[in-house]
């Protein structure tokens, strides 16, 4: 198992409080609440980095929020550079929702920012470290590989890893000091954000309960992706995933890992090799290519576009779900 936890398990509510705490400390929510959440249309002006953070703020908001994102549809996000425009917006918002560790010039810029509440979901949930693989038993497999897993283990960029949105789980704990933020910021509407945010973690308990039942029996455990970007969804599974490249999609593997990925694409039988729809799907196709698999798509969520398989988080999700159950051989 190639996971090692950062924070010690706590309580959905102990998370919460810690993100509340963060948000004293970078800047005071306090500026939101004078204003009253009113900018010129009387609604809470909030900025989001990009598009799970768009989607959080649009469910817990509602009609009483007004959200601008950062990153536009079909940017990749962890290549963002800000215009001076929406740096300036940052300085203007009465709340700022980002998650630190995906965007480091929206990092920069909010630390710099004089936002009345900022928000960063990093705080609301545990984070964990993983590399290129992320599994809850390598090694009865595997047997021998694991020194091969060791040597080449640096190419996975091990660290904490910033892509919780895509365990229902805990983006349902950000989504709850998201809307517990909300609330404190602009109390006049507190009531409507609880009952948003109640609304938000019915939907994704429900499509937690959807990925348990359909990967619950599968033919394989693991899948191959291009892009490192589902660890959390392997663990909360029992799944493995397999990275071809590290946190970064646009990284490009060493023939060694190349030669790795195709060991183990055949003593587990996998099936597929998926890439995703913001960056190159060059490596995939070739090592699918090479070792006689097919290829899919599974979207790591960090923009919608006219490609995503589908209009929003959820449906997206589902279209991910289908891809897995299809590759994994779901009974």
């Amino acid at each position: 198992m190639n996971v090692r936890r950062l924070i010690p398990t706590t309580a959905v509510a102990g998370a919460v409080a810690l993100g509340l705490v963060t948000l004293s400390a970078c800047g005071g929510s306090s500026d939101a609440a004078d204003k009253g959440g009113n900018g010129n249309d009387g609604k809470l002006d909030v900025v989001a980095s990009f598009y799970p953070m768009q989607f959080l703020a649009e469910q817990i908001g509602g009609k009483h929020v007004t959200v601008n994102t950062l990153t536009k549809p079909g940017v990749e996000p962890h290549d963002l550079e800000l215009k001076p425009k929406q740096i300036g917006e940052l300085g203007e918002a009465d709340v700022i929702l980002y998650l630190k560790g995906i965007q480091p010039a929206v990092d920069e810029a909010i630390a710099q920012s004089n936002a009345g509440t900022t928000i960063d979901a990093t705080t609301l949930t545990k984070l964990e470290e993983h590399g290129t693989e992320v599994g809850h038993d390598h090694g009865a497999e595997h047997g021998s590989e694991e020194a091969g897993h060791e040597e080449h283990a640096g190419e996975g960029e091990a660290g904490a890893d910033p892509h919780i949105w895509l365990d229902p789980v805990k983006y349902g704990e950000v989504a709850q000091g998201v809307g517990a933020a909300f609330e404190k910021a602009d109390p006049a509407h507190a009531a409507t954000y609880k009952a948003n945010t109640q609304a938000l973690m019915t939907k994704l308990a429900a499509l937690n309960s959807e990925f348990q039942t359909g990967l619950k029996n599968t033919s394989t455990k693991t899948f191959i992706t291009t892009h490192s970007a589902f660890g959390y969804l392997a663990e909360r599974y029992g799944l493995e995933q397999e990275g071809i490249s590290g946190m970064d999609p646009e990284s490009e593997p060493s023939p060694a890992r190349i030669k790795e990925l195709q060991d183990i694409a055949k003593k587990d039988k996998v099936t597929t090799v998926f890439f995703e729809t913001l960056a190159s799907d060059k490596t995939a196709k070739t090592l699918a290519s090479d070792t006689g698999l097919k290829t899919d798509v599974l979207d790591p969520l960090e923009g919608i576009t006219d490609r995503s398989k589908g209009d929003d988080y959820i449906e997206v999700m589902q279209s991910n779900l289908a891809a897995l159950k299809k590759a994994l051989g779901a009974k």
